[in-house]
């Protein structure tokens, strides 16, 4: 709450006080919450959200909206489908595996493997964001309150997907990561968590259209370039 909430709050505020030409921030996939229609698109309604984190995501972009209504503030809002790569949280999935099999613990791996994710490799997501930077958010002169497209506005505000656009098994993920590590993971199956989904996968049409980018890099490239570097950065 106080990150995504408040955080985002004060970000409004000093762009509001600044005049800031186009404000880009990170959403997530998460709001896509109890959806099952795949691809999600930034165009579905969203406002079943299963965890907190990705009601707070929700919030953060209702409240852009708010500032673009009333302030006439550019905001384009990125929902980011599972980021992984060099220089990422240590407490995520792809480092706690590397960790965990390098050191030959076994790992957790939630809803016995039976799990896809659009994972989305850092680069891609880099160029993504500076492609969007260049394409400040516009009105939508066709948008109806009568049935109204979540992703546009009569203010100046967009939502993009960032994501590879091609989902992946959980297990062929750790699959990619054991080939690249030479060694195999030991794999402690456990439930799915409360608060977790089975599946994203990314509708990237919009992004195509507008910035004529779309994610493509292979976890096969996108894993080999991360344990080069954890090798080099851990020295393992």
């Amino acid at each position: 709450m106080d990150s995504n909430i408040v955080g985002t709050l004060n970000v409004l505020e000093a762009c509001r006080h600044r005049g800031t030409d186009h404000l880009v921030y990170a959403s997530s996939s998460s709001v896509y919450g109890a959806n099952t229609t795949m691809p999600f698109s930034v165009h579905h309604n969203v406002d079943h959200p299963v965890s907190l984190y990705a009601a707070t995501k929700k919030a953060t972009e209702l409240m852009a909206h708010t500032y673009s209504h009333l302030y006439a503030i550019p905001t384009t809002g990125l929902r980011f489908f599972t980021v992984y790569g060099p220089w990422g949280r240590p407490d995520m999935a792809l480092f706690l595996f590397t960790k965990a099999i390098l050191e030959g613990r076994p790992i957790d791996v939630f809803n016995e493997g039976r799990m896809r994710r659009d994972f989305t490799y850092i680069d891609d997501i880099v160029e993504g964001v500076v492609r969007v930077l260049d394409n400040v958010a516009s009105p939508n002169p066709s948008w109806s309150g009568d049935s109204p497209d979540p992703a546009t506005s009569t203010a100046p505000y967009r939502l993009y997907n960032i994501g590879n656009n091609s989902p992946v098994e959980l297990m062929a993920f750790i699959g990619a990561l054991e080939q690249a590590l030479g060694r195999r993971a030991e794999l402690n199956l456990l439930p799915m968590q409360p608060g977790d989904v089975t599946a994203t996968y990314a509708d990237v049409d919009d992004l195509v259209r507008d910035v004529e980018f779309s994610p493509a890099t292979p976890i096969e490239v996108g894993i080999g370039r991360f344990v080069e570097w954890y090798g080099q950065y851990y020295q393992e």
